[in-house]
């Protein structure tokens, strides 16, 4: 990781779902609603078209918090999640993160997460993610 794990760290993901993303992450978890998957049932309801499962766009948090910020070596303790607006699939989101706490003594952080629309700038998706490093905090 480049960027020193201080309080108020931060740090941008910019990142997509396709729909064979969302075909895939129904297939794995057999969380095959219509609402994901089919257009003409999406069509019916508030949203218009498909959504993305919300847990498939939070998989960000933990691909960042793993592999980039802070990175290798980072164990999940815990992690809040408020799903605001739907996501859709072809569309450019930024994962933002911000690191609020750390508690060096016990090597743990607290690292705001958030999902944020690229052309709105609305967040959609927001929480805390709670973490391990021993090496990083």
């Amino acid at each position: 990781m480049n960027i020193e794990p201080v309080i108020n760290a931060t740090f941008d993901h910019p990142f997509r779902f396709s729909q064979e993303q969302v075909i895939q992450f129904a297939e794995l978890t057999g969380d095959n609603n219509p609402l994901h998957l089919d257009a003409e049932y999406a069509a019916t309801t508030s949203f218009k078209r498909p959504i993305i499962h919300g847990m498939l766009g939070t998989t960000v948090f933990t691909k960042v918090l793993g592999t980039q910020f802070p990175g290798f070596g980072s164990i999940y303790l815990k992690q809040t999640v408020e799903y605001l607006r739907p996501m859709f699939v072809d569309t450019d989101y930024k994962a933002v993160f911000t690191i609020k706490t750390i508690d060096p003594v016990k090597h743990i952080a607290e690292i705001s997460t958030e999902i944020i629309d690229a052309t709105t700038k609305k967040i959609v998706t927001r929480g805390v993610a709670t973490m391990i490093n021993q090496e990083k905090f």
